[in-house]
């Protein structure tokens, strides 16, 4: 990833800090989109810890729910780096009720963000990336993260899984769309990842559903889903675009 300009949206804890790091380590310069710098499992803030390391990374205070903070934030990057080789969609928020208990606002603002969110940095990145030059095969990637919840019920938790599924048929319309101007776009749909968040997370109920449901002897770290990332983000992912890599343990599979 040696000079590699790549933007990480949600990037300040747990999933998206580990992609940013990952990204990072292997000589992205990394732009850190998020609307804090504040990490959620404790530590400095991720733009500090990359730069600390050695390596270059922006932070870009954005909410992805807003259009105008998004043009901002593809407009920073491209003056301060040149171009935009990847984009890492992981911004986003969960609001757990069933149907019945889910006030229209909160289902309009898990769409908003999970999904508007998406649609906004996917559309700046494109019209980004294809006024570019190659760069190998490719003009840009963008990686997309999904969940099994997209796939199958997430229970009591209409709006994100309604997100998290419209985020895969995104992932492959993009893909479909673009790729005869060199435009990769995949998802990485992570399973069970323990990222250090409180509340829903780590509730008994939770926990045990997802080790009984997980046939790997373990649940899953950020790290898992990061590499995963790195990998679609880089050219050793050749000859894909539009699918989406279970990082679950096996959820999906039993």
């Amino acid at each position: 990833m040696a000079g590699q300009v790549c933007i990480v949206t949600g990037a300040a804890s747990g999933i998206g800090r580990a992609i940013a790091w990952h990204l990072a380590s292997h000589g992205a310069c990394v732009v850190i989109a998020d609307v804090t710098t504040a990490v959620i499992e404790g530590g400095e803030p991720t733009a500090d810890l990359i730069r600390a390391a050695g390596h270059q990374a922006l932070f870009v205070q954005t909410d992805v729910a807003d259009s105008a903070q998004v043009e901002t934030l593809f407009a920073t990057t491209v003056a301060r780096f040149g171009r935009l080789d990847v984009l890492v969609n992981n911004a986003c928020i969960r609001h757990a009720r069933p149907l019945l208990e889910l006030d229209e606002a909160d289902w309009q603002r898990v769409l908003d963000v999970n999904l508007g969110g998406v649609y906004r940095c996917c559309r700046a990145a494109v019209r980004q990336m294809a006024g570019q030059a190659l760069v190998g095969e490719t003009r840009g990637r963008i990686v997309n993260l999904s969940s099994q919840h997209g796939m199958i019920a997430a229970p009591h938790d209409l709006a994100y899984g309604v997100s998290k599924a419209a985020v895969d048929y995104l992932t492959r319309q993009v893909a479909s769309d673009y790729a005869g101007q060199r435009i990769v776009c995949n998802a990485v749909a992570p399973g069970k990842i323990q990222t250090g968040a409180g509340g829903r997370a780590v509730d008994p109920a939770v926990m045990e559903r997802a080790t009984r449901r997980t046939p790997w002897p373990r649940l899953g770290h950020p790290d898992d889903v990061a590499k995963a990332v790195l990998f679609l983000a880089s050219a050793e992912a050749s000859f894909i675009t539009g699918t989406t890599l279970m990082v679950d343990g096996g959820w999906m599979a039993a």
